[in-house]
């Protein structure tokens, strides 16, 4: 009696086995082909091929769509009961159902912007920038946005730990892929949002670009040695107005009330002269100082702060390509920082010349930008590199714009910890009162160790500065470049002021270095540790010092730091601690 139906079970079960087997070959077989397009659409989409990128899309969604079709049947949920099997085959589904969202939630509207937007879209024509085709792409970008946002936390959620070591490494491969499309969506979609209003949509705009000199360094990226004034309206962009340091006064007291903490760490200086505003790290308080001692001098209130450096003017030289200068002088990716930097204070000593150099270097680049002299994908090269570096920063007086920039790295803001990674910021200083950080090379390390009893974690930062100055630097390089020992410090040396931003919440334990006479004091700045610290190079001389703070016990994850973006920002290495 039991044995028809014993033999019916084992068939069943041999049935399903089969039918999972074959649809879970073939799911497979229809995601290592479908993700791969993704990519190609990627590529046909920046390169502003939407028709190809439509047709890629069509093969990449039927790929897509049988993977989740062969993975969601009662058949297949059923096998997800069963021991040992269940997991992986949970894991297929669910790697599936996101391919799906992605493709059909996330990169179809993506395509169908493409019918409005290309990467041609931003390049400039006659000083204008087209409006409408952002505009019109906006939905279908958010929509993609808010689909990848979803598929995202998704994903993170997929537990693969007990399935197959071949689906645990799928799994983090997709979570990665789709973690790096979110964050360029939101960028894009921030973008979108944020373009057509300040490039005046809604009404002529006024913006202050300070151009900050980090061969004189300040912790936001240097000194902001010249400025200028751009007028936006309907999409057209014009220089106004341009102006250098020497223009402002000293002014008496502060332009506006500053921060306690920060008063205590950069002194009254800050809100005093328009040289110091980029003492903080935190650039909306920078712009907030600048745009109020631009108004004070010269009667127009800004609706919002720009920053860049030269080491961004290089990046977007890449898309323009040489520009010139007068007197036969060219710019080139190239030589804009050597000589923006170095050669124009060898050739002029007296600084007014020097301010009209750089005025006349700025004019040049702003001109080649705005006729639409460019190759456009470059353009967005350059500034989302800028922007990841730290040089191209944006503040908008507009609280609702602001929102939009908050947390990202357009924003200049204090580097955010959680569990997963604590942050230091390290903020260098220039002490000289010259321009030696041409000549000063950073190199940061971070790493962790657990050393106590009570479990908190010691993470640390090891900074080293090297001085790569020639040797007769005291006499070789110009006094305006030493400093001559106008601020106390012997020409040739490199002072640094040094500011370490632990993360909220650690506590301080303070810095040490081999260095002789090295002294350091602690401060805090809105809730963050400050330690800090003052080093001076002679040419040639390297010098090392590590801080030290204590993390939570339940931090498990990694450290990770943020430097002020100079000539040569380093990436940051971890170092190996032990107890």
């Amino acid at each position: 009696m039991w044995v028809p139906i014993v033999v019916g079970v084992a068939v069943a079960l041999v049935a399903i086995t089969a039918w999972i087997g074959i649809r879970g070959f073939l799911a497979k077989g229809e995601l290592e082909a479908a993700v791969p397009l993704a990519g190609v659409v990627q590529s046909e989409l920046i390169a502003g091929d939407a028709a190809a990128a439509q047709k890629t899309f069509a093969s990449l969604d039927q790929h897509a769509s049988a993977a989740a079709s062969l993975t969601s049947d009662p058949i297949w949920r059923f096998g997800e009961i069963v021991p040992f099997v269940g997991p992986n085959l949970t894991v297929v589904r669910e790697l599936a159902s996101v391919v799906n969202q992605v493709s059909g939630q996330a990169i179809k509207p993506l395509v169908s912007a493409a019918g409005h937007l290309d990467v041609g879209s931003f390049k400039p024509v006659d000083g204008t920038i087209q409006l409408q085709p952002l505009m019109d792409a906006a939905p279908d970008i958010s929509a993609a946005a808010e689909a990848l946002a979803s598929a995202n936390d998704r994903v993170v959620a997929i537990d693969a730990s007990a399935s197959i070591p071949l689906l645990q490494a799928a799994a983090v491969q997709l979570q990665d892929a789709v973690l790096e499309a979110n964050e360029v969506a939101l960028s894009v979609d921030r973008a979108v949002q944020l373009l057509p209003a300040m490039l005046g949509a809604d009404g002529a705009r006024n913006y202050l670009v300070l151009f900050q000199n980090p061969a004189e360094l300040r912790s936001g990226g240097g000194i902001p040695g010249a400025l200028a004034l751009v007028h936006t309206d309907g999409g057209r962009i014009d220089l106004v107005q341009q102006a250098s340091s020497t223009d402002f006064p000293a002014f008496e007291a502060p332009v506006l009330d500053v921060p306690t903490d920060t008063r205590g760490i950069y002194g009254d200086t800050i809100g005093q002269y328009i040289q110091n505003v980029t003492l903080t790290p935190r650039f909306p308080i920078t712009a907030d100082l600048a745009r109020e001692m631009w108004k004070r001098q010269f009667g127009v209130d800004v609706d919002g702060v720009l920053s860049a450096d030269p080491v961004m003017l290089a990046y977007l030289l890449e898309a323009t390509g040489p520009v010139d200068v007068g007197a036969g002088e060219q710019l080139t990716s190239e030589n804009a920082v050597r000589v923006l930097l170095s050669d124009v204070y060898a050739r002029y000593t007296v600084p007014s010349d020097q301010d009209a150099f750089f005025a006349a270097a700025a004019a040049a680049v702003f001109s080649k930008l705005s006729s639409g002299q460019l190759d456009a994908p470059k353009l967005i090269s350059a500034v989302t590199r800028a922007g990841a570096e730290g040089r191209a920063l944006i503040w908008s007086a507009r609280p609702e714009e602001q929102t939009l920039l908050a947390g990202t790295t357009l924003a200049g803001e204090l580097p955010v910890s959680d569990s997963d990674t604590q942050h230091f910021g390290v903020y260098l200083n220039d002490g000289t009162g010259s321009k030696m950080d041409y000549y000063l090379t950073p190199e940061l390390k971070v790493g962790q160790a657990v050393c106590r009893n009570d479990g908190l974690v010691t993470i640390a930062t090891q900074l080293t500065l090297t001085s790569t100055a020639p040797a007769d630097a005291a006499t070789s390089l110009p006094g305006y470049v030493t400093g001559a020992g106008a601020f106390g410090v012997p020409p040739g040396i490199i002072r640094t002021v040094v500011r370490i931003y632990g993360p909220p919440g650690s506590v301080n334990l303070g810095a040490t270095s081999p260095a002789e006479g090295f002294a350091m004091y602690l401060a805090e700045d809105d809730t963050y540790p400050v330690t800090i610290f003052t080093i001076d190079l002679a040419p040639g001389e390297s010098v090392t010092a590590t801080t030290t703070m204590l993390a939570p016990a339940r931090f498990a994850g990694e450290v990770a730091a943020v430097i002020t973006p100079g000539i040569n920002t380093p990436e940051t290495s971890q170092m190996l601690m032990t107890c």
